[in-house]
């Protein structure tokens, strides 16, 4: 007896344990839903050897993109990205509303009394070959131009667009 209800109870809490550990259908991006990540990003760029080895001096924003139109992925670089010398760790979320893609950048923590400006590594997937915005928003960045810019990935699938800075941490 004690055995069928110690049985009975050990396929009850796996039944239970199984049903928990699936995956709930929210959990899942839709088919084509396009989805991304920061996948890496450099130091704090703050000597001039570091700024030179970049090939971009420290008074311009830009990004550079590579689609690859087998895999769907678009990887997305944006060059000196200002943000506090000291982060903890830096991370985006990634947002679609029809053709624009936007991109907000964080930092965890504010650790320092400094900035500094970083190179980011995204990588966007299930992106098809058209046409779209893509906007950054930069936590440092305020009242100077937006990281604004307009992709064809039909017809270009590489390319670069830049703004130029001129306040703490970008500046001449």
């Amino acid at each position: 007896m004690k055995t069928k209800h110690l049985l009975s109870f050990s396929l009850m809490l796996l039944f239970t344990f199984l049903i928990s550990c699936q995956k709930e259908q929210g959990d899942v991006p839709a088919t084509g839903e396009i989805t991304g990540v920061l996948i890496g990003y450099s130091g704090c760029k703050q000597n001039k050897s570091a700024l030179s080895e970049a090939n971009y001096n420290k008074s311009v924003s830009c990004v550079t993109y590579s689609y690859d139109s087998e895999s769907k992925i678009l990887a997305l670089k944006h060059i000196n990205a200002g943000f506090n010398c000291c982060p903890d760790s830096l991370y985006c979320s990634i947002v679609t509303s029809g053709d624009t893609i936007i991109i907000s950048e964080f930092e965890k923590a504010a650790l320092c009394r400094c900035n500094c400006l970083f190179d980011l590594d995204i990588e966007l997937d299930s992106v098809a070959s058209e046409n779209y915005i893509i906007k950054i928003n930069e936590p440092y960045c305020a009242k100077q131009e937006e990281l604004i810019f307009e992709i064809g990935l039909d017809s270009n699938q590489n390319g670069e667009y830049c703004v130029d800075r001129d306040i703490y941490p970008w500046g001449t």
